[in-house]
């Protein structure tokens, strides 16, 4: 797998610029350490992977899988992923200097570009990941969500893309607004991350038990989304209404949330005024009592994933790409996102499901069950 995941990576990152580093020397010397462990079998199974165990195929559940990381920095995130077997390839595509709002990538080779549409950004910040799954140079790939920057490249390119519970995995954000997250072709992808990467504690909210209770919001109460995302958001909800999917139910009050951006901002300066922090606390808490009072009639909380289409490489509009998932890094929801079909531009666009903290197997079986209507 992984020596084939090299190649595509060699002919189609000239074009989509998704990686800043390719380590095929390395990554394949990796993989043949995992195929040795691999054909040990059970009694004879031990290296680098955690020593002696029940197995090469019990504890090494991804044996030989190849995994992109987020960034140059992005092994000590990827540290599970590679004691389960997986094996890393290269570090993907993150915005360079001076991008505002991180939706650009900037590989090896220059910006990186949609796969869909080469003039339209993939979103970031984890853009490199995005299009590195989107493209199918690899089935995996490790980012990071501090305002929607796994899950609004997951929605732009068509993949899935799952952010967990902020404070969930560790997180080298000293703000506490980011939170790990994993790219994946496929939810059952996304779940072999959440499987090596989740502490052992973790509720198992796999259950196959259909369908679930969701509340449905356009725009959170503030955000001013166009129009198609929308209407291709809304229409994914329905799809799995009509499977039996989930049971769209009516909340106690609106799903009426405060615009969340001043208090992100102030929580992300280090600088910020006394002022600004104790409002920005403010509004968190706010929108805290807000979101238990509705997860206390539902399951999950159904919006779309960013307000507009992917943008072109000269910038974002007027309207942030983050309007609709940083409300969730403030509160530290567990999100998802799933695709939810192309617009008239020809990009994907995406389905945007929020969970109770430490609820992340719940958006799994959900995002898996929505993938099996469209199978």
């Amino acid at each position: 797998m992984v020596a084939e995941a090299l190649e595509r990576i060699e002919r189609a990152d000239p074009v989509l610029c998704a990686f800043t580093e390719v380590w095929a020397e390395e990554a394949l010397r990796r993989a043949g350490e995992v195929d040795t462990l691999v054909e040990a079998g059970p009694s004879r199974s031990s290296g680098p992977f955690g020593g002696e165990g029940p197995g090469a195929r019990a504890w090494l559940p991804l044996a030989g899988v190849p995994v992109a990381v987020k960034g140059q920095h992005g092994l000590r995130a990827a540290v599970p992923l590679l004691a389960a077997g997986g094996v890393a390839v290269g570090a993907t595509a993150v915005p360079g200097p001076g991008t505002a709002w991180q939706t650009w990538g900037l590989g090896a080779r220059g910006r990186t570009v949609n796969p869909w549409r080469a003039d339209r950004t993939p979103g970031g910040s984890s853009a490199g990941a995005a299009v590195a799954v989107a493209a199918g140079l690899v089935p995996l790939a490790t980012g990071s969500d501090g305002a929607g920057s796994v899950r609004i490249p997951a929605a732009w390119c068509g993949v899935v893309g799952l952010k967990a519970t902020n404070g969930l995995l560790p997180s080298r954000d000293r703000t506490g607004l980011a939170a790990p997250g994993v790219l994946g072709r496929t939810a059952a992808d996304a779940a072999a991350w959440w499987r090596a990467v989740s502490p052992p504690t973790t509720a198992d909210d796999a259950r196959p038990s259909l369908p679930r209770t969701a509340v449905w919001s356009p725009d959170l109460g503030f955000a001013g989304p166009d129009p198609e995302p929308v209407a291709l958001a809304r229409a994914a909800v329905d799809r799995l209404v009509d499977a039996g999917v989930v049971r769209l139910v009516r909340p106690p009050a609106p799903p009426l949330l405060l615009d969340p951006a001043p208090a992100w901002l102030a929580l992300r300066d280090p600088g910020s005024a006394p002022a600004a922090l104790a409002e920005a606390h403010l509004v968190r808490a706010e929108n805290n009592r807000r979101l238990a009072r509705l997860f206390a009639g539902a399951e999950l909380l159904l919006t779309p994933t960013a307000p507009t289409a992917p943008h072109g490489h000269e910038g974002p509009g007027d309207v942030y790409s983050t309007a609709l998932t940083w409300a969730f890094n403030v509160s530290g929801h567990p999100a998802l996102s799933l695709p939810a079909g192309f617009g008239t531009d020809g990009c994907p666009a995406g389905l945007h499901l929020v969970a109770p903290h430490g609820r992340e197997a719940l958006l799994l079986t959900v995002a898996g069950a929505a993938e099996r209507l469209s199978s």
